[in-house]
């Protein structure tokens, strides 16, 4: 039976697919280090009690009922109030959108501004770009970003495809990579985005700049964040921001996102939205609401959540350098920000134990799953080349005390190799 086209040629989730496969090895028994997935063991890592709280007492008083299709007034008011405390950036109520988690608003955002075979500019490593790009059948100019850059993209990189482009979708910090813009990187890319729409003047689509800053909180040591609108005030007219509280809270289940933009594009991104109808859930949004306000609450909260993250990203990278300076095919990016380290696997055109040849990055991949019981994410599952030899690890369901046995196992894995 055939379908639309759409769906003919709509790629599935690579994380979602190997997903699968270690599911099916820890039902067979297997103990299996689990890095792979953008999530939070909630035993490890609860959400803060007092938003808990704002939930249930939220359910008890019957909010069960549709919410405003965008956003209940009382939650975009606790927002703006937040995002201009917390991040110095003011937004009036008719600027904000909210949904049920970022991906709404992303996917709405796409198909606000970008028409069929426009050009749409993202680097990779990135999360879902492609498929984003696809949904909208857009014209992909795609980027691949370098370790030597901590795979973040540079200005000239972008500039050779920014004529007629519709939209560039940033991230920071990034997902998968765990990094961030340097300032002065972020600042020549508003710089040439300006530049861009001053050039187009009147009569041209503008183009756009999507900024996900979904990990903006989670930054560790001297690593500070950057954004658009802070760095150039003049970017307020073409940025609109990803943000939630999915990972800032440990809170991917509760499903509450926002977006900042530009009325115009924000009202349009409403409309699709009330056809989608990706709200928020009444009960969550108004225990958002109250717990946005809770300001010791909050800084309780991320104290520890950051110190605990941190130590596991550290663990890790420490652990990987050990393994690099006993000469291992292996290194680390020392770790910025989100819950995010990136690793690489070097490992490709060594012999097993017994003789088998990895030949190519997936056979790798399945090596250090089969053998050191590690479970990571390619970068070529977000849209880098296959022969890339680097991955995501992530410590959201990672236990302090599996960092020495993982890379145990993952040193005698690597002993087997020649």
């Amino acid at each position: 039976m055939k379908l639309s086209h759409l769906s003919e040629t709509l790629i599935g989730s690579e994380i979602v697919s190997l997903g699968g496969v270690i599911r099916e090895k820890i039902r067979n028994g297997e103990n299996i280090f689990n890095f792979t997935v953008g999530d939070f063991d909630p035993n490890c890592f609860p959400i803060p009690k007092e938003l808990e709280d704002e939930i249930v007492s939220a359910y008890r008083q019957h909010y069960t009922n549709y919410p405003a299709a965008e956003g209940n007034l009382d939650l975009r008011e606790s927002i703006t109030a937040f995002i201009k405390e917390r991040e110095g950036l003011a937004y009036a109520l008719d600027e904000v959108l909210v949904s049920g988690g970022g991906r709404p608003l992303i996917y709405a955002l796409f198909r606000a501004i970008c028409d069929k075979d426009d050009p749409v500019i993202y680097a990779v490593p990135s999360w879902n770009n492609n498929h984003y790009t696809h949904f909208v059948s857009g014209h992909h100019k795609v980027i691949e970003a370098s370790a030597e850059n901590n795979f973040m993209p540079l200005a000239d990189e972008i500039r050779p495809h920014i004529q007629q482009a519709s939209l560039l979708s940033l991230c920071s910090p990034q997902n998968p990579t765990g990094t961030t813009f340097r300032k002065e990187e972020l600042e020549d890319i508003c710089d040439m985005v300006l530049e861009e729409n001053e050039r187009r003047g009147d009569t041209e689509k503008k183009l756009y700049v999507m900024y996900d800053q979904m990990y903006w909180h989670l930054t560790y040591g001297d690593i500070r964040h950057y954004d658009p609108v802070n760095l150039r005030p003049a970017m307020k007219d073409y940025t609109i921001y990803i943000d939630a509280i999915s990972k800032v809270f440990a809170a991917t289940g509760v499903r509450v996102g926002w977006a900042l933009g530009p009325k115009k594009i924000i009202a349009k991104m409403r409309m699709i939205l009330t056809h989608v109808g990706a709200w928020a859930p009444m009960a969550e949004q108004k225990a958002v609401a109250r717990f946005l306000k809770n300001p010791k609450a909050i800084d309780r909260f991320l104290e520890n959540f950051k110190k605990e993250v941190e130590f596991r990203l550290q663990g890790i990278y420490k652990g990987f350098q050990d393994l690099k300076k006993e000469g291992f095919g292996v290194d680390a990016i020392a770790p910025e920000a989100a819950i995010y380290l990136t690793i690489q696997l070097n490992l490709a055109g060594k012999k097993t134990s017994e003789g088998a040849v990895l030949n190519n990055q997936e056979e790798v991949t399945s090596y250090i799953l089969n053998e050191a019981k590690l479970a990571v994410v390619p970068f070529y599952a977000f849209g880098a080349s296959k022969t890339s030899s680097w991955y995501r690890l992530s410590v959201g369901t990672c236990k302090k005390n599996e960092i020495d046995l993982m890379i145990g196992q993952l040193r005698s894995a690597l002993k087997k190799l020649h």
